[in-house]
């Protein structure tokens, strides 16, 4: 059976990926932060959340070891974190300054390949940190990679819909075109290398995406005839796209979230359904297995990551797990104070050494009382002022503080802030919204932003923008005021 043991709510926006290391899991959001937990007791890291990124996280990934995470972003770049101290190792800007949508490390971590919504690849050499190789698909975003467990050949998934297999010289070996109808919204190979006729390696391959299917297939590496894909099982458990899927350790179980809010387990060799999770309340968009435990994380954009524990599965096919299955909860999240009707820009000294108390933040409390720390000044801190000016010395107290003034600042967006609200490139209120040549609508700072330092593609939908007039939204402005004047 399949049974929740955790529910982690660190994340203030959607959660689009969850990774699992041997000790360590790591989730990412469009919040633009990296969230790691020991798998002990998923507890938070004292360096985390890791906070690098310019916009939302799409993706993030693990070393083989464990020692190092990649997440990578709509910033252009994938950024390297230690996982010792939580520290940046580097920033690898992508080929021509596309959003990243996806990231995956070869089995031995010697490579790192990176796909862009502009359909641009990029093969690193991870051990220099140096661009190795460079190739693209035109007109679509490569929204899905993942390594043969050989590491010699790589696979991509597109929005258009094509699996395309790849060495690690970016020769496109195969292309399955319209592998699913819509788009490819993920795939990974399983762990192990097979033996098929004739002596010939064989890998098995599992895929989804817009169509509402899994699919399970067969690539063959033939000495002669190249590569032959072919199609095992088409799975059909969920009735909406699917957005996740992920193998076990072992290969014999696969896991797959969909915007119907269901996560489905299949014996993976035969495709035969085994749960049904109905636990999240909105699209699950990611899922992982641990590679040490019986453990499965699922991310959702309901803003949580639950955690499962997979115990004997014998005699149990097709079985639902019912949403009034119990929980623990784990919250990142704070209540809400009694004093803070006040915006914090207007909070006193007092009002921020109250809101220190609340928090569990006594130990910095002195520091903040004989700096005269109010509102206005509370916001405008960073780790570099608590360490160089507030003379905070402990990396893990430094980031708690951070988190706290992130979720701070993100406090209306946690308070039930309608979407339309809510710019689609920061996630945050907009202030100045103004419409774009694919109307949508967006913080004019961030879309002009966007435009100067990107190629002139729509954040929303990757198509060329026509145009880079601005018009100003008006009537959404004034909805925006009046919301957050009856707040």
């Amino acid at each position: 059976m399949v049974s929740l043991i955790c529910t982690l709510q660190s994340h203030r926006d959607d959660v689009n990926c969850c990774a699992f290391s041997g000790a360590l899991l790591a989730t990412c959001s469009a919040d633009k932060s990296v969230c790691v937990y020991s798998t002990r007791d998923f507890s938070e890291l004292p360096f985390s959340p890791l906070s690098g990124h310019g916009y939302g996280v799409h993706c993030c990934c693990f070393s083989a070891c464990g020692q190092y995470l990649a997440s990578c972003s709509t910033d252009a770049t994938t950024v390297v974190w230690s996982m010792d101290t939580g520290e940046i190792e580097a920033v690898l800007e992508h080929p021509g300054r596309s959003p990243v949508r996806v990231c995956a490390f070869s089995p031995d971590s010697s490579y790192l390949v990176s796909g862009g919504s502009d359909g641009t690849i990029a093969l690193w050499d991870f051990t220099s940190r140096t661009l190795r190789r460079t190739g693209a698909v035109t007109d679509t975003s490569i929204v899905a990679c993942s390594f043969t467990p050989c590491g010699q050949l790589f696979i991509t998934g597109s929005t258009y819909g094509d699996l395309r297999l790849w060495d690690l010289n970016m020769n496109h070996l195969h292309a399955e075109k319209n592998a699913h109808d819509l788009g490819v919204s993920c795939c990974q190979f399983a762990p192990q290398i097979l033996k098929g006729t004739n002596g010939c390696a064989q890998f098995r391959l599992a895929s989804c995406g817009q169509d509402s299917l899994v699919k399970i297939w067969i690539v063959s590496l033939l000495c002669a005839a190249g590569i032959k894909m072919q199609l095992a099982h088409t799975l059909m458990g969920q009735s909406a796209p699917v957005l996740s899927c992920a193998y076990s350790a072992d290969g014999q179980m696969l896991v797959s979230g969909s915007v119907d809010k269901t996560v489905t387990v299949y014996q993976a060799n035969e495709g035969v359904l085994l749960y049904t999770l109905n636990q999240h309340d909105r699209y699950v968009t990611a899922c992982a297995f641990s590679p040490t435990a019986p453990l499965i994380a699922t991310g959702s954009m309901d803003k949580t990551v639950n955690i499962w524990m997979v115990e004997d599965g014998s005699g149990a096919q097709g079985k639902s797990i019912p949403d009034e299955a119990a929980s623990v909860s784990s919250s990142g999240g704070r209540k809400s104070s009694g004093h803070s009707r006040l915006m914090v820009s207007e909070w006193s000294e007092e009002d921020v050494l109250a809101w220190l108390r609340e928090d569990g933040l006594e130990a910095v409390i002195d520091v903040f009382k004989s700096n005269n720390i109010d509102g206005e000044e509370l916001l405008s801190l960073t780790k570099e002022t608590l360490s160089s000016e507030l003379h905070i010395e402990s990396l893990g107290l430094r980031s708690k503080v951070m988190k706290k003034i992130e979720e701070l600042k993100m406090a209306p967006v946690s308070n039930g802030t309608p979407d339309e609200y809510l710019c689609p490139i920061t996630r945050e209120i907009m202030k100045d919204p103004v419409i774009a040549a694919d109307g949508y609508s967006y913080e004019r700072e961030a879309i002009e932003s966007w435009i100067n330092t990107k190629s002139r593609t729509s954040p929303m939908t990757n198509l060329p923008l026509q145009t880079t007039l601005l018009t100003p939204n008006r009537t959404l402005k004034m909805a925006i005021l009046r919301w957050t004047t009856c707040q």
